[in-house]
């Protein structure tokens, strides 16, 4: 049976180090002389580990609920999972980082994810989700390229190779966009039937 303490702590120690990220990525931005802050937002990891820092201090904090909730947490697991495999196949290696760049980007892409997931997987509030769930959750990555793809238009600034409309043609920056939009659906439908399974039935047990 899922603990609340063990699902609190958990989450507790995942906020604070999604929260510990994001904080370094800040301070290694405005360290660096090329560096703009107001970039940051335009990198699905910042808004994807953004969202697990909020909602896991909000399981931590026993103040989870609502349907706003509800869409943010789905947003936020399937969002770091992107987070994750994206870099791990598309991005790892492409640069070569040191000190705090490094850390900051170990601990977006690799510990936040992982512990997010398995916090989710294993201790994480059960019965929460529902179809309607699902397809608000995808506002999340079109309200991203809503705002990435204009903003990289009139700034020339895109966050990854693969939406880089300036070097790529908005065509293939299109498809690169419903291959993940695609793999997104496929995520957060997959969460929903992985969380029905493991409620419990009313009345009963599992």
């Amino acid at each position: 049976m899922r603990s609340e303490t063990l699902t609190r702590a958990w989450f507790a120690v995942t906020a604070v180090v999604a929260l510990t990220g994001l904080v370094s990525q800040v301070v290694a931005t405005a360290s660096d002389p090329d560096g703009r802050l107001a970039n940051l937002l335009c990198f699905f990891t910042i808004d994807s580990n953004l969202l697990v820092a909020i909602t896991s201090a909000l399981v931590a904090l026993g103040v989870a609920r609502g349907r706003l909730f509800t869409v943010l947490w789905l947003d936020a697991l399937v969002g770091i999972i992107v987070t994750g495999i994206v870099y791990q196949v598309a991005l790892a290696g492409l640069y070569e980082l040191h000190g705090l760049p490094l850390f900051s980007d170990t601990m977006l892409h690799k510990v936040t994810p992982i512990l997010f997931v398995l916090g989710w997987l294993l201790a994480a509030p059960r019965g929460v989700l529902t179809w309607s769930t699902v397809w608000w959750s995808l506002l999340y990555p079109l309200a991203w390229l809503a705002f990435t793809l204009p903003r990289g238009a009139l700034t020339g600034f895109y966050p990854y190779p693969f939406v880089d409309a300036g070097a790529l043609g908005y065509g293939r920056v299109a498809l690169n966009c419903v291959f993940i939009g695609l793999f997104f659906t496929a995520l957060a439908a997959g969460a929903f039937l992985y969380d029905r399974r493991l409620t419990p039935a009313p009345g009963g047990t599992r």
